[in-house]
């Protein structure tokens, strides 16, 4: 398994602004709401913060979950609203759509009976569906599905897709009609990648795949495709693997063994961040991967699906943490990826568009990152883009300065 550097490898050594948790907690996950970067705290603090692009600085704090926030993100739209909702989940057995602008909760939803840990949560694109995903108590890890528009009690509740802990759940965000937009994409510990449909209420012909890995996974996403979509999983080994949409495994590799020694710069990964689907193209997938000492890079692979495939580094965003990097968001629409780790740092760095990504030469990416400078980093106030999770990179928004 090999790694060669890309025609348009980069080091970028110098955040543009960098700023801490008002707390000193851990970054645990990043987002991105209107002109905020959203970040969750790590306990004792279990807040949620809000930082102004421009600036960084932290403007309005929400309390977050009485215990540990296991999840965040944005979502498009909550129970029918034409808005872009931050969603988050916590082990105090709630799923909260907050409402930043009162800075409380505007729709909670409880898991039923005795308060269970929920671990990962997602509603679906037309967001009249949230799903939840639960740990083990006793012999059940339940998926539970609410209407957010009657939020007291779930809709359904299927307790043998999965036999242990549920660390993610991710809903189709590209779907092309109704009925295939209610699937849901779910990973456990107990190895196995599982696609349901979440409007069935009995469970046996909800299961629509099921995958088997073998290992405890902790990651699992969908890879956007113009004719069919695929799966990407990581796994608390540091191992990756993509799936077929029927979920047949089509490569699983360790994500540490591809490395660089070469021209006297030497990259090895130590841990894998997370992947990001570019909307610059529909096969490439982004991985981001990191390494002890607080650096970040950026892998791909020119066929994920093809385990002879050769990966590509193209970007390393060094010197910006002291430690391991928990959380990063690629803001696409104007080359800015910010990083958050265990050092309690949030940093907001330059993230020039690959060009296996952009599909552009480098004098057309050198004359965009020109641009970039001069004018994308002023205040952009106006335009909201898409930021579900099916499409992290997020808004048209203002840069920083």
């Amino acid at each position: 398994m090999s790694l060669i550097e890309s025609p348009s490898f980069e080091t970028i050594s110098s955040a543009i602004k960098s700023t801490s948790h008002p707390d000193g907690s851990y970054v645990l996950a990043l987002t991105s709401l209107g002109n905020y970067y959203v970040s969750s705290a790590s306990a004792p603090s279990n807040a949620i913060h809000l930082f102004d692009k421009t600036s960084l600085k932290c403007v309005q704090t929400l309390k977050g979950h009485q215990n540990a926030t296991t999840i965040l993100r944005t979502v498009r739209s909550i129970g029918g609203s034409d808005r872009h909702t931050l969603l988050s989940a916590g082990k105090d057995g709630c799923v909260i759509a907050w409402d930043e602008r009162s800075g409380a909760p505007a729709t909670q939803m409880m898991t039923p009976g005795r308060s269970r840990s929920v671990l990962s949560c997602d509603a679906s694109h037309d967001g009249l569906t949230v799903a939840a995903g639960t740990d083990l108590h006793k012999e059940d890890a339940f998926i539970l599905y609410w209407d957010p528009r009657k939020p007291d009690v779930p809709l359904r509740a299927h307790g043998s897709t999965h036999s242990d802990d549920i660390t993610a759940v991710h809903f189709v965000k590209n779907s092309p009609s109704p009925i295939s937009g209610q699937i849901l994409l779910s990973a456990s510990t107990d190895g196995l990648v599982s696609t349901s449909n979440s409007a069935e209420d009995d469970e046996d012909e909800a299961v629509l795949n099921v995958g088997s890995w073998g290992c405890s996974i902790s990651q699992v996403g969908w890879i956007r495709g113009s004719s069919v979509n695929r799966v990407w999983a990581a796994s608390d080994m540091e191992t990756f693997s993509c799936w077929s949409n029927e979920l047949d495994m089509l490569q699983n590799c360790d994500i540490r063994h591809p490395s660089v020694h070469s021209h006297g710069r030497t990259w090895v990964t130590d841990y894998m961040i997370t992947c990001h689907n570019t909307k610059q193209s529909d096969s490439n997938l982004a991985v981001f991967v990191g390494s002890n000492e607080g650096d970040v890079a950026l892998l791909s692979s020119s066929n994920v699906a093809d385990s002879s495939a050769p990966w590509s580094i193209n970007s390393i965003w060094a010197k910006g943490h002291a430690g391991v990097v928990r959380s990063v968001f690629w803001d696409e629409n104007h080359e800015i990826l910010v990083t958050g780790g265990e050092d309690s740092k949030i940093s907001a760095w330059r993230c020039p568009i690959p060009g296996q990504f952009s599909g552009s030469d480098k004098s057309a990416r050198d004359e965009s990152a020109m641009d970039m400078d001069s004018a994308i980093l002023k205040r952009e106030r106006d335009v909201e883009m898409d930021i579900s999770e099916g499409e992290p990179e997020g808004k048209k928004v203002k840069r920083l300065s």
